[in-house]
């Protein structure tokens, strides 16, 4: 009964029109025996599945899922790239938008699609629990095979994870408290196995089975934690078609490039000999600690042959080519066609500049982990995010004092040469704060993201924008110029996106409309640099017509 009355509320007002379906869906959370790599432990899971269960909706449907916590965790689900109009108490993200789902708990989301099509996924935001948690969400044209690209013989998800032989949360709980870096990872994973080449897979391996000459859509998520992720399959090209829940034009590649949080859909024909060949994974990382290892998977064409005794490995650009993984993005273009068009906002209202940054604070007798002896910690325009003791949505809707101030700077509280190879110390010390910038309905937003060079570590960082989609109009290596930059812009089919790497010692400007009025979390999709603090909060008020405004949270609604 609960169910249908939450989809009564959304009927009256509007938002689910009459072409929509729901689909009702369970997520039953609990600690789940798992073995990889040889060993043995109990993960988080959704239905017992590790990745967990894909939803296959169509374009601008309703998912009314009951989230049922029972494991000893508490536990968020966030719909990733789902905006979610007027209706952020869904959206997932702990303390921002709501308090954990505490076990022996229910909690009834709804997840309200607009626009969005193509591949997107949902994952826990609360901890490291994303780590297990977490699958694809498939959003399909509402007419059927209605794509702007040849229409595939079959689709396949595709989801790069990774695996921790210790438990995830006592890698966390370590992490904290040793102020500096996690413990690295022990594998990717393709599809939930590491590969072949580790002997507790091979059995396990997963393999696409492929016909020769046939045509596969291959839905990519990148789940790893804290590395964007270099992919290629052995022998073949691919076509980029659609990243983040939109369609791009399409362009031919020998290997992708994805940032955690992203989502790549590609084309891929089999048009080898008939054969086994590999696909691999492996991370992209500059500097400090990571794992190393290539996750595989074997692509196996139907046929007589007698397939090769172990197949040829990829071959994948460097662990540091910074330059492979921001031009594979800097390819993206929307389609911008009469029947898929666009709406760049061009009047911008509002104009935000603000610095990614690895801070250092001084620890106690110089014993953290950080460098020389400090805790490291992460910010956004000098301001490493305090979480709250309760929702911030659930104070700004209450109306609750005290909980945050609504004076996020709109530029970095001082300015200085953010890129410079030396950044003298003084600088990497920022403020703890629970502070967010208030939106107006309708604001035309431009942001660019400034990459900086402090705690000696200049790095990508994989920026997330909740509750909105934006488009990505500029991207350039060193200090952004507000002169110079903006006429170099693409406002005429730049990508949409929810997820965007700015590039290490680099910025990038996006572009939205505030037109979704709630509370919004931004941040960076490297777990390390959420934990440590970059992070940052918008929210945009309501508007003046009764379409315009947050609609009222839903009964069981997890307090603090």
């Amino acid at each position: 009964m609960r169910i249908l009355h939450f989809l009564a509320i959304f009927l009256l007002c509007g938002v689910i029109s009459s072409h929509a379906k729901t689909h009702h869906q369970t997520f039953v959370v609990s600690d789940t025996p798992y073995s990889r790599l040889c060993s043995n432990k109990s993960i988080l899971t959704v239905n017992g599945k590790f990745p967990g269960p894909t939803i296959r909706v169509t374009e601008g449907d309703t998912i009314a899922i009951v989230v049922a916590n029972r494991a000893k965790e508490n536990i968020t689900i966030h719909w990733h790239g789902v905006k979610q109009p007027r209706y952020p108490w869904s959206d997932g993200p702990e303390y921002i938008t709501q308090c954990p789902i505490r076990p022996g708990t229910n909690f009834s989301q709804k997840i309200v699609l607009s626009d969005e099509i193509g591949t997107m996924w949902w994952h826990a935001h609360s901890d490291w629990s994303r780590a297990t948690v977490h699958g694809a969400l498939i959003v399909y044209p509402r007419i059927k095979n209605d794509y702007p690209f040849p229409v595939p013989d079959e689709e396949v998800p595709i989801i790069i994870g990774e695996w921790w032989k210790s438990d995830v949360f006592a890698v966390l709980n370590e992490f904290l408290a040793s102020g500096g870096g996690p413990n690295i990872s022990d594998a990717y994973m393709i599809n939930g196995q590491p590969g072949d080449l580790f002997p507790c897979s091979k059995k396990d391996t997963f393999k696409l089975k492929v016909e020769q000459g046939k045509r596969y859509l291959i839905r990519m998520v990148n789940a790893v934690m804290n590395n964007i992720m270099f992919f290629r399959i052995a022998g073949h090209n691919v076509t980029i078609v659609g990243s983040d829940g939109a369609y791009l034009k399409p362009f031919t590649s020998n290997y992708i490039a994805i940032s955690p949080g992203q989502t790549i859909d590609f084309l891929f024909v089999a048009d080898q000999n008939p054969s086994h060949y590999y696909m691999a994974s492996r991370a992209y990382a500059v500097v400090g600690d990571f794992n190393s290892n290539t996750t595989t998977a074997r692509v196996e064409y139907a046929g007589n042959y007698t397939p090769p005794a172990s197949p040829e490995l990829p071959t994948l650009p460097n662990f540091t080519d910074t330059a492979a993984s921001v031009n594979f993005t800097a390819q993206f273009r929307s389609l911008a066609y009469e029947n898929h068009p666009i709406n760049v906002p061009l009047d911008v209202t509002t104009k935000l500049l603000f610095t990614l940054s690895i801070n250092t604070r001084n620890c106690p007798n110089s014993d953290c982990g950080g460098p020389d002896g400090n805790r490291l910690l992460a910010s956004v325009n000098n301001i490493t995010w305090q979480s709250p003791g309760i929702a911030i949505l659930q104070a700004y809707y209450q109306s609750v004092n005290g909980v945050f101030e609504d004076n996020f700077p709109s530029n970095p509280p001082f300015p200085f040469n953010y890129t410079a190879d030396f950044v003298p110390q003084d600088l990497w010390e920022p403020q703890n704060g629970t502070r967010v910038r208030m939106l107006d309905f309708n604001a035309t937003v431009e942001l660019v993201f400034q990459g900086t060079s402090t705690a000696r570590s200049p790095l990508d960082h994989p920026m997330h924008l909740h509750g909105h989609s934006f488009y990505v109009v500029g991207w350039g290596y060193g200090n952004f110029n507000s002169t110079r930059d903006p006429p170099n812009y693409n406002l005429i089919d730049p990508p949409l996106q929810n997820t965007i790497a700015v590039p290490r010692a680099g910025w990038t400007a996006i572009r939205f409309v505030a037109n979704n009025p709630g509370v919004w979390l931004m941040h960076c999709h490297f777990e390390r640099h959420i934990t440590w603090g970059m992070e940052m909060t918008f929210i945009t008020r309501n508007g003046k017509g009764p379409n315009d405004t947050m609609l009222p949270p839903p009964s069981d609604f997890p307090m603090c």
